[in-house]
């Protein structure tokens, strides 16, 4: 068996029997480095190399988690949900009514979502600030988080496989694109800008089957969940409690938009979230005093989505070091043949591992690009079918990966009061719903392409 094969059955085997995600990952390291034949400390090197890579994720999430938990504190975000329930309650006999808020809350979560890797490329950072709030409202509707999750992780990961804004720029234009010419210039082949979001819009097409799957089959039931308090959230805060006045509103909406215009003049979610706070610090909506307890929250309610970027950092680094990603490649094709159908889906299956261990879709075209652009040529692939290939393959962790910032965030938003787990609540549901589809309609578009 190849050692990347098996450090990602023992990493999702150990994360189902609902063993730490982190303890995985790291456990999931070792096997795979040793099986591979790599002393104990050429793997603790790589590791420790590796875990640099996920600590400006882990510090930017820490810093946005404390912004959230500070506006929290002016009750500004319990306004949106206190009005909905009020509404929800004063229609409460009208399923009628209740649909709406339902559909409402869903047409948010993913406007919001495409808005984050678009024309306010924030990605997942909206999640601790707008999600934890609303969850008094889904508690109330008996919402199947389950479905909420697949909603926000559809939402941040379809825009930026199909549109070249934002974050879709540096996927399909300077990773997909850049990555697939270098590997072809040798070979004659050349794909134009017009050819990546072409080539991912069937795949896209899958996610898009898969969340109606999810929403109106698989989760469409009631859920119950208790109304439990949020560490650092001001459940029952209503709009004449918050006795802010004009000028700390004022200070408020100024702190949300300075923290938007300093990520993107910086390009760092962590300047972005600390300029937030510090505006919100000096408004007199938490007493000084109160400061550090309040950053400290928010630390502790991003902390998991932190140390799961840093060990996944880590566990990519041994990855890369064994050396045995090639090999998993060589060895699929040694078992294809001639088979050009099987070909696709074979390489799709090995984009698949490798993605599932990494994380990142962007982190993971660099690495399989340089094989799979002469292996496609080989079997006779066109173009956009070798983009669609590609990009399938390294879009398919990002969907159903513990590791992955995707399922992460809607995690720590849907889990602030504990009662959404991360591994059977959002990895098995967006699992389920988005790669299975994304497999099917990626090999499809490979196929027809």
């Amino acid at each position: 068996m190849n050692a990347i094969v098996l450090a990602i059955l023992v990493m999702v085997g150990l994360s189902l029997a609902r063993v730490s995600v982190v303890f995985a990952l790291i456990a999931a390291a070792v096997v795979g480095g040793l099986y591979a034949g790599l002393p104990a400390t050429e793997i603790v090197a790589a590791f420790n190399a590796g875990l640099g890579g996920g600590a400006p994720v882990a510090l930017a999430y820490a810093t946005l988690g404390a912004f959230a938990v500070m506006l929290s504190r002016s009750g500004i975000t319990q306004r949106l949900s206190r009005r909905v329930i009020d509404s929800f309650e004063a229609g409460k006999h009208h399923h009628a009514h209740a649909r709406w808020v339902t559909w409402g809350l869903f047409a948010t979560l993913i406007l919001a979502g495409f808005a984050s890797g678009t024309i306010i490329p924030v990605h997942i950072a909206f999640i601790p600030i707008l999600v934890p709030p609303l969850l008094l409202v889904m508690n109330h509707l008996q919402l199947d988080r389950r479905a909420v999750a697949c909603a926000i992780t559809f939402s941040i990961t379809v825009m930026y496989m199909t549109t070249p804004i934002g974050f879709g720029t540096i996927f399909l234009n300077d990773i997909l694109m850049g990555n697939i010419n270098a590997a072809g210039a040798e070979l004659g082949l050349e794909v134009s800008r017009d050819m990546p979001p072409k080539a991912m819009l069937l795949p896209a097409a899958g996610m898009c089957l898969g969340l109606l799957l999810a929403v109106f089959v698989s989760y469409r039931r009631k859920r119950g969940y208790q109304d439990l308090p949020i560490d650092g959230f001001q459940k029952d805060a209503a709009p004449e409690e918050s006795g802010l006045k004009s000028w700390q509103l004022a200070t408020i909406m100024l702190a949300l938009v300075l923290a938007l215009v300093v990520q993107l003049w910086s390009g760092s979610m962590i300047f972005g979230g600390l300029c937030g706070f510090a505006v919100l610090s000096f408004s007199g909506i938490v007493k000084w005093s109160e400061q550090d307890s309040v950053f400290t929250q928010g630390m502790r309610l991003m902390a998991m989505v932190g140390f799961i970027m840093i060990a996944a950092a880590g566990f990519a680094g041994v990855m890369q070091a064994t050396g045995e990603i090639p090999t998993l490649v060589q060895g699929s094709v040694e078992l294809i043949g001639d088979n050009r159908a099987m070909a696709a889906l074979v390489m799709l299956m090995v984009g698949l591992f490798i993605t599932m261990g990494i994380g990142s879709s962007f982190s993971t075209i660099p690495i399989i690009a340089a094989i799979y652009v002469p292996m496609c040529l080989s079997f006779g692939f066109s173009p956009l079918a070798t983009v669609a290939l590609i990009g399938t393959a390294a879009a398919l962790g990002d969907a159903g990966s513990p590791a992955s910032d995707s399922t992460l965030g809607p995690t720590a938003g849907l889990n602030a009061d504990g009662q959404h787990d991360h591994i059977w609540d959002t990895v098995v549901p967006t699992f389920l719903h988005f790669n299975i589809p994304l497999i099917a309609f990626g090999w499809l578009a490979a196929m027809t392409l």
